[in-house]
């Protein structure tokens, strides 16, 4: 496998131009650039903004990177705080925190209740996305907000100031391939068209990741390939269409490859990446052959993005402040 690889992209291992080969990308860079603007907008208020998230599963992962987001908001200046509850009291506590005037976000760590469907129609984890207040729903899955999303309707407002939410994993990825380490954004096209001419794989299609970066990067003029575990569509500028291309032609023709598939044993086959692609894992595990794409032609790679996740988090929530909460000040 590895001396295909190497052959295929025009290398051996003894002669290769490292240089040349693939990178990987720290997005701390690009945290840290939004953790300034979060600093400044937060000395601008005279109050501290609060977020309180709630847990309400044993998932330690979930605990670990609530743990990492209250030390950063707090080193921010935001006050974040984290609730374990039980399930079937997790909904007592999102009325109480939409009602609390001292609360200004509100986030959960899903699953709470996975597939289980709910009394009010589809699951119950959908139903508490939507008992939420729009108000103060900093990771912006409650239906006004994923509405506004899968329309392309980025401001709340008619003089186009106050922004809409949008999903902080999704939002992050955006900012990663918008930024200069990344460059895949053509920032000199319209807004709606920056990404024109990319082609765009993402394997993931959950509510509250791949459907929504699959969207947000066809609002932005990509064609986007949206694959889950069954099924294979092509997105594009609001539309949803079937398509009978494979994973893996998918990939050979993609500028950009996101995965998320949370599975230990999943590994997208590296000989489906051409060289020049940009590589973005989402999952807790490593669905790629590290030490294959190493040796690929100008590969960028973004092993993680929980940081500028993170930012994201909290720049909804100054934006949720800036567009609701300014009453308090």
């Amino acid at each position: 496998m590895f001396n295909r690889i190497c052959k295929i992209n025009n290398k051996f291992y003894k002669f290769a131009n490292y240089n040349s080969l693939a990178k990987t990308i720290d997005v701390t860079e690009i945290s840290n650039i939004y953790h300034k603007e979060i600093i400044n907008s937060v000395k601008k208020l005279n109050f501290t903004p609060k977020v309180v998230s709630f847990l309400a599963n044993n998932d330690q992962g979930a605990l670990k990177y609530a743990k990492h987001t209250k030390k950063i908001s707090n080193d921010l200046g935001i006050n974040f705080e984290l609730k374990k509850v039980h399930k079937l009291e997790i909904e007592e506590h999102i009325e109480i925190a939409n009602k609390d005037n001292n609360i200004n976000g509100i986030m959960i760590y899903y699953p709470c209740y996975g597939s289980e469907p709910s009394f009010y129609g589809d699951t119950m984890d959908n139903y508490l996305r939507d008992k939420v207040s729009y108000k103060k729903d900093v990771e912006g899955l409650c239906y006004k907000y994923r509405k506004n999303l899968y329309n392309n309707k980025r401001f709340i407002d008619s003089s186009n100031i106050k922004k809409s939410i949008l999903p902080c994993t999704p939002l992050g990825v955006i900012k990663i391939l918008e930024s200069d380490l990344i460059g895949v954004y053509n920032k000199h096209l319209s807004i709606c068209n920056q990404l024109k001419g990319k082609t765009i794989t993402v394997i993931n299609r959950s509510i509250v990741v791949g459907h929504p970066i699959a969207a947000m990067l066809a609002n932005d003029g990509a064609n986007v390939y949206s694959v889950d575990l069954n099924t294979i569509y092509f997105m594009r500028k609001g539309k949803m269409l079937n398509t009978s291309i494979t994973l893996e032609d998918a990939c050979k023709i993609s500028d950009v490859i996101i995965t998320g598939v949370p599975d230990k044993n999943f590994r997208l086959n590296t000989l489906c990446i051409k060289p020049n692609t940009t590589i973005i894992n989402l999952s807790p595990y490593k669905n790629f052959n590290i030490k294959e794409i190493s040796y690929i032609k100008n590969i960028k790679f973004v092993p993680q993005v929980g940081s500028v996740t993170i930012a994201m988090l909290l720049r909804n929530l100054l934006n949720l402040v800036n567009n609701y909460h300014t009453n308090i000040l």
